[in-house]
């Protein structure tokens, strides 16, 4: 048995790959650029034209898909096998390109890590955090980055109780029979919904509310679907947080630039961070 399957079966790990596998059924052309614009306008380019773009934590393989539509080499891993499965399914629809690496490794694996070199860009979207051992794992990415390189990175906001509160949801949410998972997770983000729901309905806008839902691929969520975002945030476990300070203040020390971030305006949720890797001196 693998250390992923391990982690599943204990109840210690959520598995991101079937998630995937279902989001892949709604992905459509216009997921796909409206994901090829979210990543270029916070890597502030408009392509990615002879770079080197690895992608830790591939997930879906959708934002190895817009890198390598925006002209980047990619290379795409990701731990969980399915993950692995559904980005090269994603490489396969686009016609299985040779500028475009897929492989099944571990963000935690340094001898792993070391054989795959520096990359123009590195990018983590939301994938450290679930790790289990996040600052190793921030610490392990740094290396990776080409001098003069971006590292592109989303972690959970830390909102202290809130994100204990969370902990205790998302460890409950894999210790369940299979059966129940999804109703679970459907049931406690329908519960926190109706406070929008409600919400819009007395500001007497209820077209709001259904904005939430068929504008949400459009409204900076890189192309994603509210529906597979929900379970995603419920079953994501391992889950661990930072504050802002605390990544600016680790990348910092570690010879990293901040040139751009997105916070979540301390809510529930990721904060963006891009920086860029200061050249060694000779």
């Amino acid at each position: 048995m693998t250390t992923h399957a391990a982690e599943v079966l204990s109840g210690d790990r959520f598995e991101f790959g079937k998630n995937w596998q279902r989001f892949l059924k709604v992905l459509d052309e216009d997921r796909v650029r409206l994901s090829s614009q979210a990543l270029a306008r916070m890597l502030g380019v408009t392509d990615l034209s002879g770079k080197t773009f690895l992608d830790v934590g591939s997930g879906s393989g959708l934002s190895s898909l817009a890198a390598h539509r925006l002209g980047a080499r990619v290379t795409s891993f990701d731990f969980d096998p399915e993950s692995v499965a559904c980005t090269a399914e994603l490489r396969r629809r686009d016609g299985d390109p040779g500028s475009w690496e897929v492989q099944e490794g571990s963000v935690l694996d340094t001898a792993y890590l070391q054989r795959l070199g520096c990359f123009d860009v590195v990018y983590s979207w939301g994938v450290l955090h679930h790790t289990g051992r996040m600052w190793d794992a921030l610490a392990n990415v740094a290396p990776l980055v080409a001098d003069g390189g971006s590292l592109f990175i989303a972690i959970y906001n830390d909102q202290g109780a809130q994100s204990h509160r969370w902990r205790r949801i998302k460890r409950t949410y894999n210790a369940l029979p299979r059966g129940v998972k999804t109703l679970y997770g459907v049931g406690v983000m329908a519960l926190r919904d109706l406070r929008f729901l409600a919400g819009d309905l007395l500001r007497l806008r209820p077209q709001a509310y259904v904005k939430r839902w068929t504008g949400y691929a459009a409204a900076g969520q890189r192309g994603m679907s509210r529906l597979h975002d929900w379970i995603d945030w419920v079953g994501g476990y391992p889950f661990e947080v930072a504050k802002p300070e605390e990544i600016f203040r680790f990348f910092s020390e570690r010879g990293f630039d901040l040139v751009e971030m997105r916070t979540c305006a301390g809510g529930m949720g990721c904060n963006e961070f891009v920086f860029r890797k200061r050249p060694q001196a000779d």
